[in-house]
């Protein structure tokens, strides 16, 4: 990157020429429809089968669902402005491209690498969920992994490697790499196989919520709350790998903020609705666990349940992998392509069309951080860079909006500058609540 370039930006016609050339062309397979189920499938999994538990057991309490509506909103005001920027732009890279346009290369270097490192430590954290959840659903059945292979040294006593986790990244990896296609097909199959068990659960379970449960309702008090926001910060950042599936969209201009802002309201009403259930149900100090659903369909007695939950999570968190997975590798696949990264990275596979070396790369790193940290720490890391990203993709979306007025937006962000500086407001309030 030499200094002439540092801050040199993106055109419209740059953009449009890059996703044109036949070397890096990638294929426009994905609808309106497959966009929501990719936004469902990334951000349904984790939140709610796994960092739910954890954030109202510690942070919380049964004000987890305020905790909810607050890290809601604040990714409602960013997802507006991902809305505007992926219908002007229809490109991989997500919020690395839009800051490529709006602010220059440097920036754009940084943010993609903050996003390629949230990746890197979002997808071990999220295997270590499916992990918790696969282990259980083993032992229900008589089942039992040995405590050296089903943990991390930092995760039980007696633990070495967690091999389950590493297992779903191999499997993840291996259905990036034959096309987006197949990834998509296998992802809405399993985005509404977990929505049914997540309505099974709200159906079986509303019947067993004690009020008494949720006093006190705010036993961390107002900062708890802004706390355990910004730990299920973690849940939501499924909507940001949506954005990254713009260039294999067959109507971007009109099914990027369909996508983006459809999956995003359907994610939020759902975790609202299990996460005043789960806290009415079992008391928020058993809810320390990594897999909180399934141990509280056990402590109320319905063991019958129990093993189509954990199925049901073990459904929800592959999509989740399958989707943020897909999300990394083609921010790399963009960076490499503007000669941020090198040229290998760009190369696409000549059938599959897929980066395959971006594909091998995120596998090596992400299989090597799975055995090795505790999920608590590794959420943290990446909501920060998350918070990050959102934040330069509304500051993008204002910037834009003066500097090149006459783009083609096809989706408006309402209320600019106010709505991008809202959710700047709010993230950041998130950020500085983060231990």
């Amino acid at each position: 990157m030499s200094k002439s370039n540092l801050f040199r930006k993106k055109t419209l016609e740059m953009v449009l020429s890059e996703t044109e050339a036949a070397e890096y062309k990638l294929k426009k397979t994905l609808t309106a429809i497959d966009l929501i189920a990719l936004g469902l499938g990334a951000i349904i999994g984790t939140g709610i089968f796994v960092i739910t538990g954890v954030a109202a057991a510690e942070k919380a309490g049964p004000a987890i669902v305020l905790s909810f509506i607050l890290a809601g909103l604040a990714c409602a005001f960013a997802a507006i402005s991902y809305a505007e920027l992926a219908s002007i732009f229809p490109i991989a890279g997500s919020t690395y491209n839009y800051t490529y346009i709006a602010m220059g290369e440097f920036i754009a270097w940084i943010i993609g690498w903050d996003l390629i490192l949230e990746y890197v430590f979002a997808l071990p954290a999220i295997a270590l969920g499916w992990s918790g959840y696969f282990t259980n659903l083993l032992a229900s059945v008589g089942i039992n992994i040995p405590a050296w292979a089903a943990n991390s040294a930092w995760q039980a006593p007696g633990g070495l490697i967690n091999l389950p986790a590493i297992g779903i990244l191999l499997v993840i990896a291996i259905l990036n790499y034959i096309g987006v296609r197949e990834t998509a097909t296998v992802n809405n199959i399993g985005v509404a196989f977990k929505v049914f068990v997540i309505l099974f659960f709200i159906f079986v379970a509303v019947w067993h919520v004690k009020p008494s449960n949720w006093q006190p309702f705010m036993p961390y008090g107002w900062q708890g709350i802004f706390h355990g926001a910004a730990i299920i910060f973690f849940a939501y950042i499924g909507f940001d790998a949506v954005s990254t599936a713009a260039e294999e969209t067959k109507n971007p201009a009109k099914d990027m903020p369909i996508g983006i802002l459809g999956s995003l309201g359907i994610s939020t009403l759902l975790y609202i609705a299990v996460s005043a259930i789960l806290t009415g149900v079992v008391s928020y100090t058993e809810l320390n666990d990594p897999a909180p659903v399934a141990k509280a369909l056990n402590l109320i007695g319905l063991n019958w349940a129990r093993g189509l939950v954990s199925l049901g999570a073990i459904t929800g968190i592959t999509t989740v992998l399958l989707v943020m997975f897909y999300g990394s590798t083609r921010i790399i696949f963009a960076m490499s392509r503007d000669g941020l990264l090198p040229p290998a990275f760009s190369k696409v596979h000549p059938k599959f069309r897929t980066p395959t070396l971006a594909i091998y790369l995120i596998t090596i790193a992400t299989t090597l951080v799975a055995g090795f940290l505790p999920i608590g720490i590794i959420a943290e890391l990446v909501n920060i860079g998350t918070m990050l990203a959102f934040i330069l993709t509304s500051i993008g979306v204002i910037v834009l909006r003066y500097t090149q007025p006459d783009l083609p937006r096809k989706f408006r962000a309402p209320g600019v500058p106010w709505t991008p500086l809202l959710a700047i407001l709010f993230v950041l309030s998130l950020m500085l609540s983060l231990p």
